[in-house]
């Protein structure tokens, strides 16, 4: 069957956070991920904690669920000091850690360190964070000089659990950075197709989002050519909230293994604004988690 994962947002002190992701193994998650921001979209002015520590903690007090960055990005990240992140991460989950990866957007933190790249810019400079990345995380010395980073003498020893390293599940809607993610990953993961919408997703709307969803999943399969590249989707890039009930969860998660998806990834629901949904339906879709995997 589908993996099915949840997305808990940085945004409560550890004493609140360690029980939701204890609660996220307990209740049958196959994979819990975080955001890796400075801050976030409409979120900028709320609370919002660091990713690699908030990891390093569920890696510590989880056993079994797997664990990763809902995605990891350059825009303030360098692949050197990032690849000694994801090592420690890889070693106090015991090779658990998956790391989700994409170019970065030009949200808000895009641009905290400096003017943001332009689009052009941010794919060449995607493409050799991704490249070094992998070098050093299968290498226990590196030595690269190239347009964007450089790493002279960069240990990486005694490198990670996971052989040859971490999976990377690689972020990619359009065709050149699907053509990253079909070269580098080990999975594709797209949250769908953009949509103008105004207001609330209508049915409508969800239906134009799943068409779009089959027409990217299609241009994909072109691309790849064949490679065995595992397929992750976030249900909650479509028009409606997927935990705005366990049917809309169950829904999505049955049409996203009819397109080939192996993994499908939900948000921990909110109590307002973004993500806001129930709590009461993210239980009961712990519970019929639990259901299928017993009949399985």
């Amino acid at each position: 069957m589908v993996g099915v994962g949840v997305v808990i947002l940085p945004q409560e002190r550890w004493a609140v956070q360690r029980e939701q992701w204890l609660e996220a193994e307990d209740m049958g998650f196959d994979h819990a991920w975080t955001y890796d921001h400075l801050a976030w979209r409409s979120l900028a002015d709320e609370p919002w904690f660091a990713t690699v520590p908030l990891l390093a903690a569920a890696a510590a007090v989880t056993s079994r669920v797997r664990l990763g960055t809902w995605v990891a990005s350059p825009n303030f990240r360098h692949p050197v000091p990032f690849a000694k992140d994801v090592m420690g991460l890889d070693d106090v989950s015991g090779g658990r850690f998956v790391l989700g990866v994409g170019a970065g957007g030009e949200g808000w933190d895009a641009a905290v360190m400096g003017p943001p790249p332009t689009r052009g810019e941010r794919h060449r400079r995607f493409a050799e964070f991704l490249a070094l990345l992998d070098e050093l995380l299968t290498h226990p010395v590196t030595d690269v000089a190239g347009e964007a980073y450089t790493a002279h003498q960069a240990r990486m020893v005694p490198g990670t659990i996971a052989r040859p390293r971490p999976p990377f599940v690689v972020a990619a809607n359009g065709p050149k950075a699907m053509a990253l993610a079909a070269r580098h990953g080990q999975g594709w993961a797209t949250y769908g197709p953009s949509l103008d919408l105004e207001g609330a997703g209508t049915a409508a709307d969800q239906e134009r989002w799943w068409v779009g969803l089959a027409e990217m999943v299609a241009r994909f399969d072109e691309i790849a050519e064949g490679r065995p590249v595992t397929r992750w989707l976030s249900l909650d890039g479509a028009p409606v909230f997927s935990l705005v009930s366990v049917e809309t969860a169950t829904e999505g998660i049955e049409r996203a293994a009819a397109l080939g998806f192996d993994e499908v990834v939900v948000h921990r629901p909110r109590a307002a604004g973004i993500y806001a949904g129930s709590l009461d339906a993210y239980a009961a879709l712990g519970e019929r988690l639990a259901g299928l995997r017993s009949v399985g």
